[in-house]
């Protein structure tokens, strides 16, 4: 306990929550004749019944009219998601450079929150999707200085050992700043475990098969949290604090869990307790948890599994292409 109240000194991240940036001009439209689905209340199945109900016209004015809406809804086609996450993207100077790429979801509330693909996200195709974990929001989701270590530098060492899968690199919650007491705790994870879950719940609904979800670091706690309700057909983790769980059964998931951790990555010194809301429980790489084991002998430090070359990033390539057993 006092190495887990050491360890989370300091505070102040505020998740993002609630319906896209733009809802209210959404609900207030009328051009249809009728009301638009709420973005607070539709499910993603609602979402894609909607848009499949309007033709390509149709589609394209609501995108370019309600861009931060259309370029959010979980649910819609990819291709409009695209198209509208350009329009607003090019509206604001802070992320004008990410507008020629392939942005799934894009919210500039906060330090701003960004989904990228990598491939192709057409019904039938393998799909990976990544979760990073501290210090990422739509300004260092990309950083260069760290090419491992980021949800884009990850998302495309998969994509390059695995090239017939999609890689979804999800920026998609608020996680938190170093190691202070919003690492140690689990309010980020609860929010974030909310839209990991409503992503996949999109993609279903859009004929996408179940994904393989790679979460990092803190990203695993949002995946523990939202395993019972995510749509995966494999769930992997590395370099994790743990998923507030104490065994691969408590994570309440039909999804094949796996987990590696390299000997020299620094996460080995956090804590696993559980306890009065700090620390993250079990060591899912322990074997008492119950995953299926990465090697990741190779791998160098915390931000080092998927480096070219590396047993870790193999056998993450094999997972996400549905090869490994």
């Amino acid at each position: 306990m006092a190495g887990t109240v050491g360890w989370a000194a300091g505070s102040g991240e505020r998740p993002v929550t609630g319906p896209p940036p733009g809802s209210e001009a959404w609900r207030a439209d009328t051009s249809l004749g009728r009301a638009l689905p709420d973005p607070a209340t539709a499910t993603p199945r609602d979402i894609a019944a909607f848009f499949r109900a309007l033709g390509p016209a149709q589609r394209r004015d609501l995108a370019l009219r309600h861009p931060s809406v259309v370029g959010n809804l979980d649910g819609a086609p990819v291709a409009l998601r695209y198209e509208a996450n350009a329009t607003a993207l090019r509206r604001d100077a802070r992320f004008a450079h990410l507008a020629g790429r392939r942005i799934l979801a894009f919210d500039p509330r906060g330090r701003g929150q960004v989904a990228e693909v990598f491939g192709d996200l057409a019904p039938g195709n393998r799909v990976a999707v990544v979760v990073p974990g501290s210090d990422i929001d739509a300004g260092s989701y990309d950083r260069r200085t760290d090419p491992y270590g980021t949800p884009t530098g990850m998302a495309k060492q998969l994509r390059a050992a695995a090239p017939g899968t999609a890689v979804i690199a999800w920026a998609g919650y608020t996680t938190p700043v170093g190691v202070g007491l919003d690492a140690a705790t689990g309010e980020l994870a609860e929010a974030g475990a909310v839209r990991l879950a409503r992503l996949t719940e999109g993609l279903a609904a859009l004929g996408t098969p179940a994904p393989a979800v790679f979460c990092h670091s803190y990203g695993s706690v949002v995946c523990g949290l939202a395993a019972p309700r995510l749509r995966a057909r494999d769930l992997v983790v590395l370099g994790s604090p743990g998923m507030r769980a104490g065994t691969v059964a408590e994570l309440g998931t039909d999804a094949r869990v796996w987990a590696a951790k390299d000997p020299s990555d620094w996460i080995s010194r956090v804590p696993n307790v559980h306890l009065l809301g700090l620390g993250h429980g079990t060591d899912p790489a322990s074997p008492e948890f119950g995953a299926r084991p990465v090697p990741a002998t190779d791998a160098d430090g915390h931000t080092g599994y998927f480096a070219p070359g590396t047993e870790s990033l193999r056998t993450f390539a094999a997972i996400a292409g549905g090869d490994a057993r």
